[in-house]
């Protein structure tokens, strides 16, 4: 019994013969009349009574119309609904707490000026949280700058971005022009949150070079970590990108690692079952203008070195 069955069945009980439901149909009569038999043959009960070349609809006919009519009424709100839907384009983007801070409202708004009906959402959390989403199915795609560990995932650089250490410009060691990295000895630390990427990047360096450093405070929100740094004496690794503001009023002062061990990738990320869309194409091609952050230059900073 498909949709066909149930049309085919209500135009012959409002039309009384078949030859009218055939007409109105646009089908020949006998297929209209194989239909009917189908129909009384999977439910095992007759649905019109032939008397004298005249149909008559049975009680289990009528029984069947009612339901009928509401199933054919509810499967076309189904199919209006679903052409709908394939005609507005829709994206799930998940991104970093720091891509998620420093580029995804801009990233959205260009993206919204390519494909003006686009509709969104959006999730910011730790790449963890991101891999396990696309793993789901709950994004279409993520913007990460962690480690992406599953093989199920495609993962293209799409944007360049380097850690720093953070420090108030009163702290004692920002008047340094080089530090070196033993000096960061069991000084306090804020850290981002388990599954974070950067903390990840600025663990492995640290447990490398056997310096030992105290987690004074843990968070998810760089507008708290920046707190941290500003008003209570600890010192941060976190992406240059998120320093914009705090960088040109002097207020943070920055140490760069030369040696190109902190620096990294922006990271296109998606199921590599996904159909590519538009709308992801359209997210790879506006990554290219967010790069390179675009105010590095006259910016004042010291130096970390090993030795």
């Amino acid at each position: 019994m498909t949709i066909r069955h149930l049309k085919i069945f209500i135009a012959v009980a409002e039309a009384g013969t078949m030859s009218a439901a055939a007409e109105k149909c646009f089908l020949s009569q006998p297929t209209v009349s194989q239909a009917i038999r189908e129909l009384e043959a999977h439910y095992g009960v007759l649905l019109f009574d032939r008397l004298s070349k005249k149909l008559y609809i049975t009680e289990a006919g009528k029984n069947l119309l009612a339901y009928a009519r509401r199933t054919v009424s509810q499967f076309q709100l189904l199919e209006t609904s679903m052409e709908e839907y394939s005609s507005v384009a829709r994206l799930r983007i998940g991104a970093t707490i720091t891509i998620g801070s420093c580029l995804l409202s801009s990233v959205l708004n260009d993206l919204k000026a390519r494909i003006p009906d686009i509709q969104t959402y959006a999730c910011v959390t730790n790449t963890s949280q991101i891999e396990a989403k696309l793993l789901d199915s709950e994004l279409d795609i993520g913007l990460v700058e962690g480690r992406i560990t599953s093989p199920e995932l495609v993962c293209i650089p799409v944007a360049e971005d380097f850690l720093v250490l953070a420090m108030a410009a009163s702290h004692p060691l920002s008047a340094k022009k080089q530090i070196q990295v033993q000096e960061l000895a069991h000084l306090p630390f804020v850290m981002r949150e388990k599954g974070s990427g950067t903390r990840r990047l600025f663990e492995e360096y640290m447990n490398t070079v056997h310096v030992p450093y105290e987690i004074a405070w843990e968070a998810n929100c760089p507008e708290a970590i920046k707190n941290a740094v500003l008003y209570n004496g600890c010192i941060c690794a976190i992406s240059f990108r998120l320093l914009e503001k705090e960088v040109g009023a002097g207020s943070i002062h920055v140490v760069r690692n030369l040696e190109d061990e902190w620096n990294r990738s922006f990271y296109l990320v998606y199921h590599k079952d996904r159909l590519i869309t538009p709308a992801i194409k359209a997210v790879q091609a506006i990554m290219e203008k967010y790069k390179t952050p675009d105010f590095l230059h006259d910016v004042r900073m010291g130096i970390l070195t090993r030795t």
